[in-house]
């Protein structure tokens, strides 16, 4: 409520407090929200380090748009060091959830060989999806 003032006066520093909280109980659309104040610099100074910590905590719970991003964190060295192999697992796993830019950036990654083997046939299949 206070992220977006519904109710309350908007304040993004009891906003990112509130979801910290909720983020230690292990919620995983929490961490997402902290990762994205990190990163925007929302209620907080922006550190690009710690969105990508919360990114990832959100993406081992399963969180196909934490998935994504933190794949994108490590697709381009965004706070983490850069490795390809794993931004496509995690694109893989955010694809298997039906995640349409997740299916695009994998197709991307496997046509290019970049931590996946190159492959046509995925490929196609996966650009299809998208």
């Amino acid at each position: 409520l206070h992220a977006e003032g519904r109710g309350v006066r908007q304040d993004d520093r009891e906003a990112f407090r509130l979801f910290g909280l909720a983020a230690e109980q292990g919620l995983a659309a929490t961490q997402f929200n902290l990762a994205m104040f990190c990163e925007n610099g929302r209620g907080v100074p922006q550190d690009v380090g710690e969105a990508a910590r919360y990114y990832r905590l959100a993406a081992e719970q399963g969180q196909k748009m934490g998935q994504f991003k933190y794949r994108l964190c490590l697709d381009q060295g965004k706070g983490v060091q850069q490795d390809y192999r794993e931004a496509a697992c995690l694109y893989g796993l955010a694809a298997d959830q039906g995640y349409g830019k997740a299916q695009f950036n994998l197709a991307v990654l496997c046509e290019h060989g970049m931590g996946v083997p190159q492959d046509d046939a995925e490929v196609a299949r996966l650009y299809r999806l998208a």
